[in-house]
């Protein structure tokens, strides 16, 4: 079911000054794409087979901006990529895991995401990822 961990997100509050200071520490900037839906910028750092996903709100009422304004920046989630969405939801949800997703939605690009409430998984935002 779970094949990898996908990205890790962290919140940031410029994106610019974010990746400038990646791309001192030797990383490389894969792409940068909005997601309207979330009211984010992204910029996705390949790390090996998965990636460091750098995210600025767009909007002052969106998660991230909250999360940014709450408890600074930082590691937001950890995204693992999954063969199923549905069926990880679904076995999610059997073991009695608290969804924020009971259905998948569209994240950055336009693969199929759903998160899992931290409270259900000892305080880490989890996001499964199809693909």
């Amino acid at each position: 079911m779970i094949k990898k961990i996908d990205h890790i997100g962290v919140a940031v509050k410029d994106l610019e000054s974010a990746m400038e200071l990646y791309k001192k520490l030797g990383f490389e900037i894969e792409g940068i794409e909005e997601v309207r839906e979330q009211k984010v910028k992204v910029a996705m750092l390949p790390v090996g087979e998965s990636k460091i996903e750098l995210i600025e709100a767009t909007s002052d009422d969106s998660v991230i901006a909250r999360f940014v304004e709450k408890k600074g920046e930082g590691i937001h989630h950890i995204a693992v990529n999954v063969d199923d969405i549905e069926k990880a939801l679904d076995s999610a949800k059997a073991q009695g895991l608290q969804l924020i997703d009971e259905k998948p939605r569209i994240g950055v690009g336009g693969k199929k995401i759903a998160f899992v409430h931290p409270k259900s998984t000892k305080g880490v935002l989890l996001e499964f990822v199809e693909g």
